[in-house]
């Protein structure tokens, strides 16, 4: 038997979340188990409990889309041995995710930990770093000194893409809420940052550029935030929709985005061959060697105490990167 926390109806994550004894669960074909030994918690999480989010599985189910851990088991076709330590995205949309002391894997995203990440480190760098080289490389073409800004810059997602931005070159603008956020990302490597709570965005990052515009606008939050920021687009300018935090996708008008020569562009991590994540993992990899790229883990939560720090995130109250450790 193994403890897991198990969503059971939908709701606010202090309320559905339950612990519970349960068997492993037995790897298919094509995949393996993991003792979990540290586990990413992400916003998706919070929206699995609620229902919202796509890829919700039907209750009851374990959530948990990152993990590092160890092979304990596999299943037929798979080549990965016994004992083998991974990074991966789990098999959370069957119930199996990492909120759990085993989960399972498909062995296609399982991938070996970058030298030098801890498991906590290793646990919530895969998805966010993968999602922003997807962005700012493969679909925003990202080039050296161009003006990068990154909405949620202090959140899993736009920690990421404001570390590889600065990787690769980019003049970094992390939009914050409060002077601590602003001091977290600029300890992360952004060369300034914005406070959009101190009125409209697109003015505030138009001085912050000296008047230039914004090249590439990483945007993971949506709706309003995303639109003001737009405004400040330079000509080719590219919004990147990688996701919607606020609730909402942005909404922008073609006119607006023909008569500026700007692109809204959509940024999503699945579809890709396992030939084409090898050569991401590579690259972030040499990143991570050459110390030029890390993962900001703000704070590593027990396992008992998972509902809180979920409720955290919902209610907003995080900054940085939480990971669950047994």
């Amino acid at each position: 038997m193994m403890r897991a926390w198990q969503v059971q109806r939908a709701g606010e994550p202090a309320d559905v979340l339950h612990m519970v004894e349960v068997d492993p669960p037995e790897p298919g074909p094509g995949q393996v188990r993991i003792r979990v030994a540290a586990a990413g918690i992400g916003l998706p999480d919070v929206f699995m409990c609620r229902g919202t989010y796509p890829l919700t599985p039907p209750l009851p189910f374990t959530s948990g889309q990152e993990a590092t851990g160890t092979v304990t088991a596999v299943g037929e076709g798979v080549d990965i041995a016994v004992g083998t330590r991974i990074m991966c995205v789990t098999a959370f949309w069957q119930g199996h995710g990492s909120f759990a002391e085993e989960c399972l894997v498909a062995a296609d995203s399982a991938f070996a930990v970058p030298d030098g990440l801890t498991d906590a480190e290793a646990a919530g760098f895969w998805i966010p770093h993968l999602t922003a080289w997807i962005g700012l490389v493969d679909r925003g073409r990202i080039a050296n000194g161009e003006w990068l800004v990154v909405l949620g810059a202090s959140g899993g997602s736009g920690i990421a893409a404001v570390q590889l931005g600065r990787a690769l070159g980019a003049r970094v603008i992390a939009v914050v809420s409060n002077d601590e956020r602003a001091s977290f990302c600029l300890g992360l490597g952004a060369d300034a940052t914005v406070n959009h709570r101190d009125g409209p965005l697109a003015p505030a990052l138009r001085d912050a550029t000296g008047g230039h515009g914004v090249d590439v606008i990483y945007d993971p939050v949506g709706g309003a935030p995303a639109e003001d920021a737009a405004g400040a687009m330079a000509r080719y300018g590219r919004l990147l929709a990688v996701g919607f935090a606020s609730g909402a996708w942005p909404t922008l008008a073609t006119h607006d985005l023909v008569v500026t020569n700007t692109s809204l562009i959509g940024v999503f991590a699945g579809g890709y061959s396992r030939d084409e994540l090898d050569a991401i993992h590579a690259n972030l990899a040499a990143l991570v060697d050459d110390g030029r790229l890390r993962n900001a883990v703000t704070a590593e939560v027990p396992f008992d105490e998972l509902p809180g720090a979920l409720q955290r995130m919902a209610e907003r109250g995080i900054v940085g990167k939480q990971v669950l450790v047994s």
